[in-house]
C-alpha cells in the first residue's frame, strides 16, 4: 500500500467522496444513502500456526460491505501494508462494481497481513488452510453466503486449498467447489479465469474506442492500433492487459513499471520478453532492450495516449496528478487515483475509465464459475457438437448447390474450420465477458452523455451502481 500525503483522505475515505459524488446527484429516500455506503461488518482474525519450530500469529480480515444481493463476493489479499481500512474500501468497490456489472452479489474482500515470499509453499499452505478454516466455521467461506476469489498475493494455488479446506469440514455440501473461485481447472475453475482481469481491460477500451465522441473527449482520435500505452504493474493484470493490447490491438507499450524501476522505449516494449526477464531475474534492472529507470514514478508522468495503473491503490495523488501526462487513464487496479487526484485530472480533462468498470473482469468470470460449480457441468458440453452438426448442415448445403450450379467457387479451407468449430469454454467465457463490459459500458455512457450534471465515467458508474443496490433494498422491504 502507497504512503499518502499526509493532507490525503484514506482509501476509504477516497471511495467514499466518490460516492458522495454521485449520491449528492440522486434521489434516495432518507436513510438509504447511508444504508448503502457503510460496511455491514467486518471480522478481524488472529490465529496461530506453529512455524519453523515456534508459534506464529497471524492477523487477518473479511468485511462484509453489502448483502443486498447473496452471496457477498470479493477477493483475498496476501500483503503485509492489508489493514481494516483497506479491506473495507475494497469491499465497498466490490458492491459497486458487481452492481455496475450486473453480477449478482453483494460486495466483501479479505486480507491476510503476511509477506508470501517469505514463506515456503507447505507453510503458506498452513496459514491459508488455518485461515481459511478461521472464516468458514463462521460462514464467512460458503457457497451461497460469501465466496472468495484471488487477489494481490494469491492465486489458483490459494483458492484449491481454501476449496479443499471448506470440502473437509462440509463433507456433505454438494457444491462445495462453489465456496470460491478462481481455482486451478482440476479443482472445478473455469478456462479463462486467470487472464480475466487483463482481458476485461481490453474488452473494456475497445468498447470505449467504439464511440468517436468518447475518444474526441479524451483528446485522441482513431482506434487503439499505435496508440502509445505505459502500464503500471506487470503482474497478472498488468501483464495480461498489455500483452493482449500489444498482440491484438497493435498499441505499442511504451512503458513498463514495476518495483525496481521502470523500462521505456517509444518504440513498444516486448511484453513477453519483459515478463520473461522478470521471472529470470525478479525485477527489471538490467533487462538489455530497453532504457532502465529506477525512479519508476518518473515514467508515469511520460507522454502516453493511454496510462493503465494496474499494481496498488494511491499510484496517482495530490504529488504527482498536475505531472501525468496520459490523455486517458484506465484504473486496472482498485482506487490508484485518490480522490484528490481525481479532481485534479478531471479538471485537466483527463479521461478516468474507473477502477468499478475497468478491472471487473476478475468478478464477472467468476460469476460465471460459480455458475459452473452450482451447475455441475462446464460450458460448452451440452451444445458445442449441436452446433457443429447445424453448421455442417449449411457447408453440406452450400456444396451441394455448387454442384448442381457447375459453379466453380469453393469455401476458403480456413473459413471452413472456424466457422465449423463450436464454441468451447474459454470462447464462451471470453464472449460473456465481452458482452458484460460492451453492457455495463453503455449503461455509464447513457448517464455521462445523457445528463448535464454529469461529466465524468465515475461519476455515471457510482449513479448506476448505486441506482441498482437501492432498488435490491426497496424490493426486500427497505
Amino acid at each position: 500500500m502507497n504512503v499518502l500525503p499526509s493532507n490525503e483522505p484514506t482509501f476509504r475515505q477516497s471511495v467514499d467522496l466518490m460516492f458522495n459524488r454521485a449520491v449528492a446527484l440522486m434521489d434516495l429516500p432518507p436513510g438509504l444513502e447511508e444504508k448503502i455506503r457503510v460496511c455491514n461488518a467486518t471480522y478481524t482474525v488472529r490465529f496461530g500456526v506453529r512455524l519453523r519450530g515456534k508459534i506464529e500469529t497471524f492477523t487477518g480480515y473479511r468485511s462484509v460491505h453489502s448483502e443486498h444481493m447473496e452471496p457477498v463476493k470479493g477477493g483475498i489479499r496476501y500483503a503485509v501494508a492489508v489493514n481494516q481500512d483497506e479491506v473495507e474500501a475494497l469491499a465497498a468497490l466490490m458492491t459497486y462494481k458487481c452492481a455496475l456489472v450486473e453480477a449478482p452479489f453483494g460486495g466483501s474482500k479479505g486480507g491476510l497481513r503476511i509477506d508470501p515470499t517469505q514463506y515456503e509453499e507447505h507453510e503458506l499452505e498452513l496459514i491459508t488452510r488455518r485461515f481459511a478454516y478461521e472464516l468458514c466455521k463462521r460462514d464467512l467461506i460458503h457457497p451461497s453466503q460469501n465466496v472468495p476469489a484471488p487477489d494481490m498475493g494469491t492465486g489458483e494455488r490459494e483458492m484449491a486449498w481454501i476449496a479443499d479446506q471448506y470440502a473437509r469440514m462440509n463433507t456433505t455440501d454438494i457444491n462445495s467447489r462453489a465456496c470460491v473461485t478462481g481455482k486451478p481447472l482440476n479443482a472445478g475453475g473455469i478456462a479463462g479465469r486467470v487472464e480475466a482481469t487483463g482481458r476485461g481491460v481490453q474488452y473494456a477500451l475497445r468498447e470505449f474506442f467504439r464511440h468517436p465522441e468518447d475518444v474526441a473527449a479524451a483528446g485522441l482520435s482513431g482506434g487503439l492500433a499505435g496508440k502509445r500505452v505505459i502500464v503500471q504493474g506487470l503482474g497478472n493484470v498488468g501483464y495480461h492487459a498489455a500483452r493482449f493490447l500489444s498482440e491484438e490491438d497493435g498499441a505499442l507499450i511504451t512503458g513498463i513499471i514495476e518495483r525496481d524501476g521502470a523500462l521505456y522505449d517509444p518504440k513498444g516494449l516486448d511484453v513477453e520478453a519483459v515478463k520473461d526477464w522478470m521471472m529470470r531475474h525478479g525485477g527489471l534492472a538490467d533487462y538489455p532492450d530497453a532504457t532502465h529507470t529506477r525512479d519508476g514514478g518518473a515514467v508515469l508522468t511520460e507522454e502516453c495516449d493511454i496510462l493503465v495503473p494496474a499494481a496498488l491503490e494511491g499510484v496517482i495523488n495530490l504529488t504527482n496528478a498536475h505531472n501525468v501526462k496520459a490523455k486517458l487513464i484506465i484504473e486496472a487496479a482498485n482506487g490508484p487515483i485518490t480522490a484528490g487526484a481525481d479532481d485534479i485530472l478531471r479538471a485537466r480533462g483527463t479521461v478516468i475509465i474507473p477502477d468499478l468498470f475497468a478491472n471487473a473482469g476478475g468478478v464477472t468470470v467468476s460469476y460465471f464459475e460459480w455458475v459452473k460449480n452450482l451447475s455441475h457441468i462446464r460450458f460448452g458440453r451440452m451444445q458445442r457438437r449441436q452446433e457443429e452438426a447445424r453448421h455442417q448442415l449449411v457447408v453440406d448445403e452450400l456444396a451441394r448447390l455448387d454442384a448442381a450450379l457447375g459453379d466453380t467457387w469453393n469455401l476458403d479451407p480456413a473459413f471452413k474450420a472456424r466457422y465449423l468449430r463450436g464454441a468451447d469454454e474459454l470462447e464462451l467465457v471470453r464472449s460473456g465477458l465481452d458482452d458484460t463490459m460492451r453492457t455495463a459500458y453503455q449503461s455509464m455512457r447513457e448517464i455521462w452523455h445523457g445528463r448535464d450534471d454529469v461529466t465524468d465515467l465515475r461519476t455515471a458508474g457510482f449513479i448506476v451502481a448505486i441506482d441498482r443496490v437501492s432498488k435490491s433494498y426497496k424490493a426486500k422491504g427497505l
